[in-house]
């Protein structure tokens, strides 16, 4: 079995990637649905990986069931170290309210859509755009990923919002909370932080693009 890379290293992330698909980031095989999901799987493990932490609590999973996803995805690896699947005992009001929001709206069966509910919910807490934080290359891969474990939910997004802003909006409307004031979009100032641009290079990419580079100096 190989062992999965999982140290706090800048390259860490494009070494777990390969060790847990035998293949670069860029190269990902994503045709068909198993395949995608492999792959989504794969980045999420891969940048929890170098972040500071238990992998568990990076990642919004106890550790039987971080446990279990690897088994399932990810037979040829190594099992995790304790320290790496434990979760966390204290779970944020906020992240259990955007887990419940997606387990709510899942379309497909099995623990697959439980652990994304889980992981989507836990990685919303970081700063960056919701892609980028779930390890993914670009907001398609997420619109995806979305569309196909949360497909009612997904499909409410109409206006093609941000997804993290999407999720409060929901959870506000359905508490009866008005989230902004303003009755049409296009007029609001902080239109940008709803529909802005989420363009960018994805973490994995700049962690491969960055540990190239660290080699080439060395060479």
């Amino acid at each position: 079995m190989a062992a999965l890379a999982l140290s706090h290293h800048s390259n860490s992330r494009s070494l777990a990637y390969r060790s847990l698909t035998g293949r670069s980031v860029a190269d990902a095989a994503i045709v068909n649905d198993r395949d995608f999901d492999a792959h989504v799987f794969a980045c999420l493990l891969a940048v929890a990986a170098m972040e500071e932490g238990m992998l568990g609590e990076r990642l919004g999973l106890c550790g039987e069931d971080l446990t279990a996803l690897v088994e399932r995805w990810f037979p040829h690896v190594r099992s995790l170290s304790a320290c790496q699947v434990r979760g966390t005992d204290n779970e944020d009001d906020e992240l259990v309210m955007v887990r419940d929001l997606l387990l709510a709206h899942r379309s497909t069966t099995g623990d697959d859509g439980r652990w994304l509910a889980a992981m989507v919910a836990r990685r919303a807490m970081e700063p960056n755009h919701l892609w980028e934080d779930l390890g993914l290359r670009d907001r398609s891969e997420l619109s995806r990923l979305l569309a196909r474990h949360f497909a009612p939910l997904a499909a409410r997004n109409t206006k093609n919002m941000r997804w993290k802003r999407f999720f409060y909006r929901t959870l506000c409307e359905a508490d009866g909370v008005a989230l902004c004031t303003t009755p049409v979009c296009t007029s609001c100032s902080d239109f940008d932080l709803c529909f802005g641009e989420e363009s960018g290079e994805s973490r994995l990419a700049y962690s491969r693009r960055e540990f190239a580079l660290t080699e080439m100096t060395v060479a």
